[in-house]
């Protein structure tokens, strides 16, 4: 769906996207991550055609970005905006309409979505008289109206209290499973974790980390397996594969030596006479990976 290489833009004296290069499939949610200031908005205005690159190459459907794919892309930016004076419908149908909906299946559409994520009774209201989060969800009903194949989301569950974020992020996975490409930028890590397949790290405008998020988890585990259960050793001097022994959150972790494996270390346990109800090796969460990589962890070299 699009595909960003070596991509440079610079605005004054400072270098707001450097050399990144990515690429978005069908059928996948893309996590954009970086802290503030790193340069995801510019680059996601640039996948627009809202701004262009300096140097470097974008394309969005084969093609070069531009007006005339609007039909096929969502945008939902992260300053939110709907004319405050016009019922909620009515906002909705007319933007339907500008992505090439006829005004009549907009307004049918329009008024399936708000209904779907609880708008029902509010769609005549005007968006002056919606809470925050009531013009939260129309703003992403007026997103995926038109069923576009290319959805670009700037923090989608911002200021959204649980219940309404899970509704939501049901709406994001539906447009992912019905074949469409998904960049979701966020600064939740839980979200990210539970919602993207790949994800995007970026700070300063460099890419720091890039690939499956799984794939990503194994390349930062520190060989680390956590155990629950009754007699097991707590002196690492009792095992060949350990190194290190600690207690965390009513489990025992081993950090393992680097060329034991977890296999290995599970059969040392049953020689040991452990009574092992949970045995489960250790990944780092997304949030852990975020603030490491940041930080200038050096295993991010290998999922660059």
């Amino acid at each position: 769906m699009v595909v960003v290489d070596g991509v440079w833009k610079r605005f004054g004296n400072v270098d707001v996207v450097q050399d990144l290069s990515f690429d978005v499939r069908p059928g996948e949610v893309l996590g954009f991550l970086g802290p503030n200031g790193a340069g995801k908005t510019t680059t996601m205005r640039m996948i627009l055609d809202i701004i262009r690159p300096d140097r470097g190459s974008i394309a969005v459907f084969g093609g070069a970005p531009g007006v005339e794919h609007q039909a096929r892309v969502g945008y939902l930016p992260e300053e939110r905006g709907l004319y405050r004076d016009v019922p909620v419908l009515d906002t909705l149908t007319y933007f339907g309409a500008l992505r090439g909906l006829p005004t009549a299946e907009a307004r049918r559409r329009a008024t399936r979505w708000l209904e779907d994520v609880g708008l029902g009774p509010s769609m005549k209201q005007k968006a002056a008289e919606l809470s925050r989060g009531m013009h939260q969800k129309a703003q992403v009903v007026a997103t995926v109206l038109h069923d576009p194949d290319l959805l670009i989301v700037d923090e989608p569950f911002q200021g959204l209290d649980p219940v309404n974020a899970e509704m939501l992020k049901g709406v994001i996975t539906a447009q992912r499973d019905r074949g469409a490409a998904v960049v979701m930028s966020t600064h939740d890590m839980a979200d990210a974790q539970t919602l993207c397949d790949r994800i995007l790290l970026i700070d300063k405008g460099r890419r720091l980390l890039y690939g499956r998020v799984p794939d990503i988890q194994r390349a930062f585990s520190d060989g680390a397996v956590e155990v629950r259960g009754g007699g097991i050793p707590m002196d690492p001097q009792r095992y060949r594969s350990v190194s290190e022994v600690s207690v965390a959150n009513g489990s025992v972790r081993f950090l393992l030596h680097s060329d034991a494996s977890a296999q290995a270390f599970f059969q040392e346990l049953a020689e040991l006479g452990a009574a092992v109800e949970r045995f489960e090796v250790s990944t780092p969460t997304l949030n852990e990976i975020f603030i490491r990589t940041v930080a200038g962890d050096r295993r991010a070299e290998a999922v660059r």
